[in-house]
């Protein structure tokens, strides 16, 4: 059921000016309550895809009334006499919303801000999971052992900060991808400092498969790291469950970082330029996805100045981005022409 709950609570000199506005959206239900002697209480039952419009609105008031708070609550269930009969207009309403599924479908704004927010976090939880697959990533790796391997990219949690990145990159919002940048690269770091170690106190699985692949980047990398991009983007929007393709983008991310780690590790400074190199296109092929599918799905901030600048970031992240993965993909080049 793709319907939300909007509850309102609007001071009472405020109220008349504001309910007439919220009347004028679209809504299967509307409900006005006294929540107290000074506030009223609107509940408001919509469409997910009216939900956007509709809080851009409310964000706007609450920025100059005081003492008004919006909350936004998913509905599981909801039966009316309207949607007892609603499978007679079934079909009348595909030929409605053709030009809407055309459209990337995407929870709200506001509900993607907070998972960015929380997935860029630094947490106990981020810390434990990142030092737990790194430990059995390196193992798998010294073991030859894909299934291990596997293992670990399953509890990896590396998708959230990336994909953060590129989503805050995109609204323009710096503080969010700093904060995010921080959050990947400390759990980089994390799989460095564990792989590392294994590197220099044992040399015990340098010659294997499991190895070797990772410290070696050809161009079909990107395609790799683009398409593990766009389905963690998809994802994100969508707020669908994130370990399936969150092993896609660790795919990308972990057992390289761990190749780059064990062979530093043992002093192996060439191949630890390979496994570099591989991290990095695919961090980047991952981000240009993202920016790309972020941009396409048509978040936008509501804020005048927060318009201008997201106007300002939008393009030069992509532009960056593709820059940055040509110079990767020509250095690529120029290296299997000199082996």
């Amino acid at each position: 059921m793709n319907l939300q709950l909007i509850e309102v609570y609007i001071p009472d000199q405020h109220f008349d000016s504001i309910d007439e506005k919220l009347k004028k959206y679209d809504h299967r239900s509307y409900w006005v309550s006294s929540e107290s002697e000074e506030r009223m209480l609107v509940r408001i039952l919509v469409q997910k895809n009216e939900v956007e419009e509709i809080l851009n609105y409310l964000e706007e008031v609450s920025n100059v009334v005081e003492g008004f708070e919006t909350l936004l609550i998913p509905v599981q269930t909801y039966i009316s006499k309207e949607t007892i009969h609603e499978e007679t207009k079934e079909e009348e309403e595909k030929e409605e919303n053709e030009e809407e599924k055309s459209r990337l479908l995407r929870a709200s704004r506001h509900e993607l801000m907070n998972a960015a927010e929380k997935n860029s976090d630094i947490t106990m939880n981020y810390s434990l999971l990142i030092l737990l697959s790194a430990i059995v990533a390196t193992v798998g790796i010294i073991k030859d052992s894909e299934a291990v391997v596997i293992g670990a990219m399953v509890i990896a949690p590396m998708i959230g900060p990336v994909i953060s990145v590129a989503f805050f990159a995109i609204l323009g919002d710096y503080k969010g991808l700093g904060q995010s940048a921080v959050s990947s690269l400390y759990g980089v770091a994390i799989v460095l400092l564990i792989s590392i170690a294994f590197g220099y106190f044992t040399d015990v699985g340098m010659e294997n498969a499991q190895y070797l692949d990772r410290t070696k980047v050809t161009l079909i990398d990107i395609p790799l790291g683009v398409a593990s991009g766009a389905a963690g983007a998809l994802a994100f929007l969508n707020r669908l469950s994130g370990n399936l393709v969150g092993v896609m983008v660790a795919v990308a991310l972990l057992p390289p970082s761990v190749a780059m780690g064990m062979s530093i590790g043992d002093g192996s400074m060439a191949a630890a330029y390979g496994a570099f190199l591989l991290v990095t296109v695919n961090i980047m092929s991952i981000l240009l996805a993202a920016v790309s599918i972020f941009s396409l799905s048509g978040i936008r901030p509501v804020r005048w100045e927060e318009v201008q600048r997201a106007n300002v970031s939008r393009p030069l992240s992509i532009v960056f981005v593709i820059i940055i993965v040509l110079i990767l993909a020509i250095v690529i080049l120029e290296g299997q022409n000199i082996i």
